[in-house]
């Protein structure tokens, strides 16, 4: 059986948006809807829950929803435990997110970071959100290969899914490698003289292009910071997809300063995938 996708509603504008894309992205993968909300009443909660299924079946006829109410906080809702699925939506803001000069909201950047699955920020104009732009961006790290970089095989996966193209994005600084200690990590200027970025990009793709064949993949490697980087190609992007790895000794992911600026400024959905 498909697993189910999870998404997270309180009855803000953002929650709706975001019920919109899970149910378009649920008959992509022909999986289950599943609509999840942290109540504190049972009354708000109907109204909530109605609310947004009927918003998932006008957005997309025949997708199978169900629905559930927890009465806990949101973020220990939405991370505590669902078994399998394949992946948890948030809005990019709730409705308790009113301070001002906020761009995501504290639920949305809690999930992203304690989830054990990929979490979609549904965030961006309509334009994106509503996939008129036919190109999934992937930003490609360090991996030996795509084999051990989810986030790449999850951006194929899409990418296959909605019938369009990828792009594969790896950023580096030349002149961060050629830096004299200490202002370098030595595993930078190491890994830059072993593979050149070109070889990062193409190593990365390698066995995901023979799990997905005919798959159309454009590569770009840019000398400069990721986050620009990744930033630009996602204007033209319907889907962002990054990895962040797990911590050490705490629950939860390093999402990092890059994976912030994502989350916040993106103009499209972002997903953060959990690394191998």
């Amino acid at each position: 059986m498909t697993e189910p996708l999870v998404v997270g509603v309180d009855g803000s504008e953002a929650s709706l948006q975001a019920v919109d894309w899970a149910a378009a992205e649920a008959l992509r993968h022909d999986a289950p809807l599943r609509l999840l909300h942290a109540a504190a009443g049972e009354h708000a909660a109907s109204d909530v829950i109605r609310t947004a299924s009927e918003r998932a079946a006008a957005s997309a006829p025949g997708a199978r929803l169900s629905s559930e109410v927890v009465h806990e906080d949101a973020v220990t809702a939405l991370t505590g435990g669902h078994g399998g699925v394949l992946a948890l939506v948030v809005g990019a803001r709730g409705l308790g997110d009113d301070l001002p000069g906020m761009l995501l909201g504290s639920v949305g950047l809690a999930v992203a970071a304690r989830a054990d699955c990929p979490v979609v920020v549904v965030r961006g104009s309509a334009e994106h959100r509503a996939g008129r732009y036919g190109c999934v961006v992937v930003g490609v790290g360090e991996a030996e290969d795509g084999d051990s970089d989810s986030a790449v095989r999850f951006a194929f996966r899409e990418a296959r899914a909605r019938g369009c193209r990828l792009l594969a994005v790896h950023a580096w600084n030349p002149r961060l490698a050629g830096a004299p200690a200490p202002e370098v990590p030595p595993w930078y200027a190491m890994e830059a003289h072993r593979r050149p970025p070109a070889q990062v990009l193409e190593d990365a793709l390698r066995r995901p292009l023979e799990r997905y064949p005919g798959q159309e993949v454009s590569r770009l490697v840019v000398d400069g910071p990721a986050r620009r980087a990744l930033l630009e190609a996602a204007a033209q992007a319907d889907l962002l997809v990054v990895g962040a790895h797990r911590r050490t000794s705490l629950p939860g992911l390093q999402l990092g300063l890059i994976n912030h600026a994502l989350l916040h400024h993106a103009p499209c959905p972002v997903v953060v995938v959990p690394q191998e």
